[in-house]
């Protein structure tokens, strides 16, 4: 292990630590109240003029002041703070110890009885203390200055954003507003399964290893099974094999998981990433748009305690009803065109770049579509149901009744990104033969974004499918939003990153 020069100090700490006897990493651990009871016992007595309860409490040293024979020092776990008051005379020779081999960043255990300072801070008068678990690398532990008012300020904080994802476990430790953003998001997670649970969707799982991938519009990562000797596919969406469950007479279904393509990577993007796809037998793209609004409105009151937010700045109120917005007039309405009158793309990109647009030259006429809502999508912060896609790019969804050309699908955005997706579900077998079949065209063509064919949902189709809507939302995304995040990366514990080296 290469060790710098700090870390070097804080080794021959831990030799200081064994010759007094004292294991620097020992087995057990005996706290008997988080610092959060801890305080909470002490208010307690207090109300009640009883005396203060002893208490072992543990956590990591974030702040030691040395006065001579009297240090204060704040110790944190995962429920808050407390202060610790250590006397020379009560701990020697214990005391010098801790003077010289302990440091911030160290796990400690310390016993004694509950007190206020002259202060007013409650604190724990320390009788006995011991190491829990030595910090060799000194975490990057901002300082913190009360003012005469008492505004806490804190600088010097790990700020480093790329090291901070790089090294999140030292960010989490040293930055609880951090660690309230994943609270959040667990708090998020757990909302939306008890909302789909309490209306009488079947969570399931479907595998994450695939023969055949579908479901979306991406690349996929290739694996190989060794023993199998058969390429499989890391899934891109559940979709394909949650529609299957429809057609075994479940009415309702849901998964929450991990998706993986591979694709570039963006303030919206990552290679591996969470969603939540829903399925209802029974109902269609306008079903799905009341179900949608009642549930994430239902999440954000729940986890926020309003059904207004503010994200990047715009006050969004997520109360129900939502916008419903044409596709085709919301692309009219801010580029100036009419993509149904350019019905081949090398038309529809000659008007593109004469407005102005990028319009890429080997883009199918459907992803030049797709482009020009790109266009709009900033534009878009309350919540919008953007509705009526081109068939080219929608090849699991039924055509309009009125419209073959195009199909009852929406995207949802809110806050200028799109955070779902859903369609009135195409159950036909004939026509989503017929549209695996197109979709094979557009792969020889260079659209290594379609889907190929897959024979085994078919055969499911073939069986008979109820009617069907359905629904995918980016979990990561809607983290971003009720944390106001302008990056994925902010809201994942672990995004991918490119090496140092590149």
């Amino acid at each position: 292990m290469d060790l710098n020069e700090l870390e070097q100090t804080r080794l021959e700490k831990i030799a200081l630590l064994q010759a007094a006897h004292v294991a620097p990493y020992p087995h057990r651990v005996q706290r008997t109240h988080t610092t959060a009871a801890a305080v909470q016992a002490f208010i307690e007595a207090e109300a009640q003029a009883s005396a203060a309860p002893d208490v072992t409490v543990a956590g990591r040293l974030v702040s030691i002041r040395i006065m001579g024979k009297v240090t204060f020092a704040h110790i944190e776990d995962g429920h808050g703070r407390i202060q610790l008051f250590l006397r020379a005379n009560q701990l020697e020779p214990g005391y010098e110890l801790f003077k010289k081999a302990f440091d911030l960043g160290d796990f400690i255990e310390a016993t004694g009885a509950l007190m206020r300072t002259r202060s007013g801070e409650i604190s724990v008068q320390v009788t006995n203390f011991r190491m829990l678990a030595k910090a060799l690398t000194p975490l990057p532990i901002p300082k913190e200055y009360t003012d005469a008012s008492g505004e806490v300020a804190r600088y010097g904080a790990f700020s480093d954003v790329e090291e901070r994802y790089r090294q999140r476990y030292a960010d989490l430790a040293v930055n609880p507003e951090v660690r309230g953003i994943f609270r959040i998001r667990s708090r998020m997670i757990t909302a939306l399964r008890r909302w789909l649970d309490q209306h009488d969707y079947l969570e399931v799982e479907t595998p994450i290893l695939q023969p055949i991938y579908g479901g979306a519009a991406a690349r996929p990562f290739t694996t190989h099974h060794n023993q199998l000797k058969q390429d499989l596919y890391l899934r891109i969406s559940f979709e394909l094999y949650l529609k299957r469950l429809l057609v075994g007479m479940y009415e309702r279904v849901y998964e929450i998981g991990r998706d993986f393509r591979n694709e570039g990577v963006s303030f919206k993007h990552n290679p591996e990433f969470t969603q939540l796809e829903l399925y209802c037998a029974y109902t269609d793209l306008f079903g799905m748009m009341e179900t949608v609004e009642q549930m994430l409105s239902s999440i954000v009151e729940d986890v926020l305690g309003t059904p207004q937010l503010t994200y990047q700045g715009h006050g969004i109120d997520m109360t129900p009803p939502w916008r419903r917005a044409n596709l085709r007039d919301l692309i009219l309405e801010h580029t100036g065109i009419d993509y149904v009158l350019f019905p081949e793309a090398a038309d529809l990109r000659t008007e593109m770049r004469r407005r102005g647009y990028d319009a890429a030259a080997n883009a199918t006429w459907g992803h030049l579509v797709d482009a020009l809502l790109s266009e709009v999508e900033p534009s878009l912060i309350q919540p919008t149901f953007v509705h009526a896609y081109p068939v080219e790019i929608s090849p699991l969804a039924k055509q309009k009744p009125d419209d073959p050309t195009h199909v009852e699908r929406f995207e949802l955005f809110i806050g200028g990104i799109e955070m779902g997706n859903a369609f009135t579900e195409l159950n036909d077998p004939l026509e989503q033969e017929q549209r695996f079949i197109q979709q094979g065209r557009a792969y020889e063509a260079g659209d290594e974004e379609a889907q190929p064919m897959d024979e085994d949902y078919l055969r499911a189709m073939k069986y008979g499918m109820p009617p069907n809507g359905g629904f995918g939302l980016g979990i990561d995304r809607l983290a971003m939003l009720l944390t106001d995040r302008r990056s994925i990366r902010e809201v994942l514990l672990y995004p991918h990153l490119r090496t140092k080296e590149t």
